[in-house]
């Protein structure tokens, strides 16, 4: 059961909570972190019909409620693939602004039987301002969005972070080619952080934001830092995605999908480095380009793989 407001035994707000469950990568897998492909709570099989006629059977994500409380008030119920919940209910309400990372959270509490997360503070918040003020945004599976978008990027300064194209290349295959729910069961997005070419936490979900929410709660639990960090989906670059990528600190935003025009104008805005439409040797850099070194020549560069290319990939999928 959720623990009750002064049941704080054991907490301390600079470490994990007791209630956090985690996975630990494999030994010999570079990420510290990610999303178990191998869950079988994650997916589930369900039998058809393909287009001859014939029985035919197939594996899809799973899809549950989640409700988010900070302290004692609900702020919201995502739909979510059911992993790493405290992770998800930590990065967004970082994301959303209603926590701060100065802020003492002195417990997480997860209730798999109520679908509940509690993030817990020493402290009171004051986030019911954003509560009356809430705007629809344009990611998969209704994100929500508090407060002024706008509002969102003021006084954060990127750092002016390089990004090479020869770890970019190696990192795009390496993700591309990388275990996950989507080679399995489609339907889903990822997203990676990684420093350098080497990716270090991989979170996937039935919606981009939900999997860049995880990551960010994620890093604070763990103290990474961003500066030298870059964040990959696979997922359009909306408003939506670069205002949490800016509010991480994170310098660049890559995906091997395309871009909205807000999302465009917000990144220059920020100084945040886009790129976007990556696949194979392949990428189109919108803002930042002047903090691209292009150190790899793209003529040794492979295609993408056919085995491995994202199913129904279009130009913007």
């Amino acid at each position: 059961m959720i623990a009750g407001p002064d049941d704080t035994a054991g907490m301390d707000s600079g470490k994990p909570p007791r209630h956090v469950t985690r996975m630990d990568a494999p030994a010999d897998s570079p990420l510290l972190i990610r999303t178990d492909p191998g869950d079988p709570r994650l997916t589930r099989a369900v039998a058809g019909v393909d287009h001859t006629g014939a029985a035919a059977e197939g594996r899809v994500p799973e899809e549950r409620a989640l409700t988010i409380y900070l302290n004692g008030q609900e702020i919201v119920t995502a739909m979510t693939i059911g992993d790493h919940p405290e992770f998800l209910a930590l990065g967004f309400l970082l994301n959303q602004g209603m926590l701060t990372r100065d802020d003492a959270v002195t417990a997480v509490d997860f209730d798999e039987e109520l679908a509940v997360v509690v993030v817990r503070t020493a402290a009171p918040t004051n986030f019911e301002a954003k509560m009356r003020k809430r705007t629809q945004t344009s990611g998969c599976a209704q994100g929500t969005t508090f407060g002024d978008l706008m509002e969102r990027l003021e006084g954060i300064a990127l750092p002016p972070t390089k990004l090479r194209t020869s770890e970019l290349y190696r990192l795009m295959h390496d993700v591309n080619t990388m275990p996950s729910i989507y080679l399995e069961a489609g339907a889903i997005h990822g997203c990676v952080l990684a420093q350098g070419a080497r990716p270090l936490a991989y979170f996937e979900d039935v919606g981009r934001h939900n999997a860049v929410d995880k990551l960010a709660g994620w890093m604070w639990r763990e103290g990474v830092g961003p500066d030298d960090k870059t964040l990959y989906t696979t997922g359009r670059l909306t408003s939506e995605m670069v205002i949490k990528t800016v509010r991480m600190g994170i310098p660049a935003l890559v995906s091997r999908s395309g871009f909205t025009a807000w999302g465009v104008d917000l990144a220059r805005q920020a100084g945040l480095t886009l790129i976007g439409r990556a696949r194979g040797k392949r990428f189109l850099a919108v803002s930042g380009a002047e903090r691209i070194v292009f150190d790899a020549d793209p003529n040794y560069v492979a295609e993408e793989s056919a085995a491995h290319r994202r199913k129904a990939a279009g130009p913007d999928d």
